[in-house]
């Protein structure tokens, strides 16, 4: 039997907070949850790519995890992250997540062996993980970070198990978004993993988007799919055009600390990165902010 978990609508992959000493800030953790439940958000992945997760220690993620369960409503989603490198670490790290109460989990392609991570061993992986895992899983493609681009085929063919219900794709590719969506079972879910292309993932078909742009312009979002949904599809252009700037201030151009900046102009709590990666300079803020007031997000 298919598992229903609902992953209609947008998702953020939340930032995690780190203090001056970075360590995790379980309270600002909390604050931010709290604030993002006011606005029309579906749920929350907690430690994807955004999350700093390959950064945070197995403790440190289930910690992370049971501060995210009790702060998250029941009527949000809860998507854990918890792809690693090994079949094994991962299915151990998504049955913790499981018992912590994660409604589904997040499982981004293992990619240190790039070169033998075709689509037999993705399929034997994903597969084998679904087969024991006790909650449903969403395959993560996201070539940008791991420089393996999961085929359609290979989607394709895990869209079929009754425990994977859905993927989220970075890639950016509408065209293979288009083929996964025709081939796959209809109760398959599939969700753009940027705000860039959101818009025409959802003309494809997709349910929804776990995006970064989540974080910072849920209002704008929420307009954007009830536009389209409502079938204004000049207001729902108009939008997400003019959020272009702001997705790319966040994820390409000033990555998780631009991300994390954005956060901090709107209210919340960002903070620090964790080393090795760098904070904003002072006149990236000043940026990011410009590109937030120029898109009416300030």
């Amino acid at each position: 039997m298919r598992k229903n978990v609902s992953l209609r609508g947008c998702f953020p992959p939340i930032p995690t907070p780190f203090d001056s000493r970075s360590k995790v800030d379980h309270e600002q953790l909390a604050l931010n949850l709290e604030k993002w439940q006011k606005t029309p958000l579906a749920g929350f992945a907690v430690l994807g790519s955004n999350g700093e997760a390959v950064s945070l220690k197995e403790e440190e993620k289930l910690e992370t995890w049971r501060t995210a369960r009790s702060a998250i409503h029941k009527d949000r989603v809860f998507i854990a992250g918890t792809g690693c490198e090994s079949t094994d670490e991962t299915l151990e790290l998504t049955e913790k997540a499981a018992k912590i109460g994660a409604d589904a989990a997040l499982v981004v392609t293992p990619h240190y062996y790039k070169g033998k991570m075709d689509h037999r061993a993705l399929v034997s992986h994903y597969t084998t993980v679904a087969n024991k895992s006790s909650i449903p899983i969403i395959l993560y493609n996201v070539p940008d970070f791991t420089g393996i681009d999961m085929s359609a085929e290979t989607i394709i063919a895990l869209a079929s198990h009754p425990n994977v219900i859905g993927v989220k794709d970075s890639s950016g590719n509408v065209v293979k978004i288009g083929q996964v969506i025709g081939a796959a079972p209809k109760e398959f879910q599939v969700l753009a993993g940027s705000g860039s292309f959101l818009l025409p993932a959802l003309v494809m078909g997709a349910v929804g988007g776990v995006m970064a742009l989540a974080a910072v312009a849920s209002y704008a979002l929420a307009e954007m799919v009830g536009s389209y949904e409502g079938g204004n599809l000049a207001k729902a252009r108009e939008i997400q055009i003019r959020l272009l700037p702001v997705n790319t201030a966040v994820t390409k151009q000033f990555g998780i600390a631009g991300l994390k900046g954005a956060v901090d102009l709107m209210g919340m709590y960002g903070g620090p990165v964790r080393p090795p990666l760098l904070p904003l300079e002072d006149s990236q803020k000043k940026e990011i902010e410009g590109i937030l007031r120029k898109a009416g997000l300030l």
